[in-house]
């Protein structure tokens, strides 16, 4: 037997060596398409229900009915024609936006004279509802292209501004004294500190206002438009159409999809370090 003395001198386990694991900051990685899974869950559920006549096919066309409804919109260019106005639309608004959103969450965020006159009137004008601007901006600009393109860069402003201010001000006060002690400029302490720190939020920001504007465009293109997506469904509505309305939101969904994968891919190869410095 072992005596209670030896078993008090025993070695204990060398201790590890090198550095500790760092746990990798953010998700696991998951499989390219791992996000289609629950859209194939949805499609199959509903192809499910349209083939046991579970579902009205007057109320919800069956998805095969939708695939050859959208074929015969390409197939004689209505689709086409629809589409192009609308992704112009979104296009300029967005980039507009953008722009402005995050040249006003800069101006606010880096100088106190920004806050004191940026901050106040972005945070009433979300208060506003978007739809509520819309009666002001006929007013103003008529029913044209401009009325639609300025509406969706306001709703882009928004979101825009408060992810990229957010970020802006909520840098860490130790870089802040770190800085301090290391002499950085006010020019060097934004490009080295602030900028890659408040990156993330920018990047939230762009996915939600991207969403944002395809809401939104779809919105404006039912105030007396005569192309477009969304007006396509609206008249489509007044029809009882209701495969045709499923491919147009089947569009606004693909779309959407696509832009926030495209900006979650730029987002993930422009803040690569943060992984690296995870890893």
């Amino acid at each position: 037997m072992t005596s209670l003395a030896e078993t008090r001198t025993a070695p204990a386990a060398p201790p590890r060596t090198g550095p500790p694991r760092l746990r990798r900051l953010g998700r696991p990685r998951t499989f390219p398409f791992a996000r289609l899974t629950g859209i194939a869950v949805l499609l199959g559920t509903w192809s499910l229900g349209s083939a046991l006549g579970a579902l009205d096919p007057r109320k919800l066309s069956a998805p095969w009915t939708v695939i050859a409804t959208g074929a015969d919109l390409i197939g004689d260019g209505t689709l086409f024609a629809n589409l192009v106005p609308s992704l112009y639309r979104v296009a300029v608004g967005f980039a507009a936006g953008v722009l402005i959103g995050t040249a006003l969450a800069v101006f606010a965020g880096l100088t106190r004279i920004g806050e004191a006159l940026v901050d106040g009137p972005i945070l009433v004008k979300r208060s506003v509802p978007l739809l509520g601007l819309a009666p002001l901006m006929i007013l103003w600009l008529g029913i044209g292209e401009e009325f639609k393109i300025v509406l969706i860069a306001l709703g882009v402003v928004s979101y825009m501004y408060i992810q990229t201010h957010a970020a802006l001000i909520a840098i860490d006060q130790r870089h802040v004294e770190l800085a301090e002690v290391l002499g950085l400029s006010r020019a060097a302490f934004v490009r080295k500190v602030v900028i890659p720190g408040a990156l993330p939020g920018f990047f939230l920001g762009l996915r939600l206002s991207a969403t944002i504007a395809w809401l939104t465009l779809v919105v404006v293109e039912s105030v007396n438009a005569i192309d477009g997506v969304g007006k396509m469904i609206f008249r489509a509505q007044d029809y009882g159409q209701s495969d045709v309305i499923l491919v147009g939101l089947a569009v606004f969904g693909i779309f959407g999809f696509t832009t926030d994968a495209l900006l979650r891919a730029l987002e993930r190869r422009v803040l690569s370090w943060r992984r690296t410095l995870a890893s």
